[in-house]
């Protein structure tokens, strides 16, 4: 067998590895682990650790490692090498509790008054590294996110609410992106997907190769994906990301 290359393939999670919310299939897990014979594999995702070992190996942390030589979970803020953690950021030190009430608060405002087919629960979910607000709330089922999706591309409720979010606190440093199905992603600047660059820009790539699926301007993809680190592929579904990936590395 040829030596591998020194590349780096990384790869967002929803809609990219799997469909959206969903666990990946044994087709594509059987993929990935011969990609690692040709090039380094990671993952970047906005999802915590824990929601990312669940689509990827059903909750089982170890498998993902073994899977993935980089994971890197809410974009970055919590990183692994081979299975150990080197980073670990945090949104409160980072923001102080003052404003994350005010900021929470006024986003619990604002999605009172948004009028939808239904609502449901969990609409301002805090993780380490960002705060992700779902206006019909994250505790939806498929069959309702899937309902959302269609309202949202008919109505722009995601984009009203970047709108809203981005007037009241535009001057906070705060970025706010339309990420995955149901809901907008909050940050630190500099907090989106390129933050995982840093671990692996001088590691001795030749190049880095970054897929994922929400790659227009406002997307969450798009940073990383035109940032000049990365050579970016834009893809539409995890069959077109084994499609590119095999022109890639001339699997076919």
């Amino acid at each position: 067998m040829a030596p591998r290359k020194p590349t780096l393939l990384l790869f967002d999670v929803d809609g990219t590895l799997t469909k959206a919310r969903q666990s990946i299939t044994p087709e594509m897990t059987e993929f990935l682990r011969s990609v690692r014979e040709h090039a380094c594999v990671g993952v970047v995702g906005g999802s915590d650790l824990p929601k990312i070992c669940q689509q990827l190996a059903g909750g089982d942390e170890a498998s993902v490692h073994r899977l993935c030589e980089y994971v890197f979970a809410e974009n970055g803020l919590v990183a692994f090498k081979g299975g150990e953690q080197i980073h670990k950021a945090d949104l409160v030190s980072q923001l102080g509790d003052a404003f994350l009430q005010r900021f929470i608060n006024f986003t619990l405002a604002h999605l009172s008054k948004v009028e939808l087919p239904l609502k449901r629960g969990n609409f301002v979910e805090f993780r380490n590294g960002m705060i992700n607000v779902s206006p019909i709330g994250r505790s939806c089922s498929q069959a309702e996110r899937d309902q959302f999706v269609e309202y949202d591309a008919a109505h722009g409720v995601r984009s009203d609410l970047v709108r809203a979010l981005t007037e009241q606190f535009g001057d906070s440093g705060l970025c706010f992106c339309i990420g995955g199905q149901i809901s907008v992603d909050v940050f630190p600047k500099g907090w989106d997907k390129t933050y995982s660059l840093q671990f692996v820009e001088k590691e001795g790539f030749d190049e880095i190769h970054f897929f994922g699926d929400k790659t227009s301007p406002g997307g969450n993809d798009h940073a990383i994906y035109e940032d000049p680190r990365t050579v970016g592929h834009s893809v539409v579904d995890p069959s077109d990301t084994r499609r590119q990936v095999e022109e890639l590395l001339k699997l076919r």
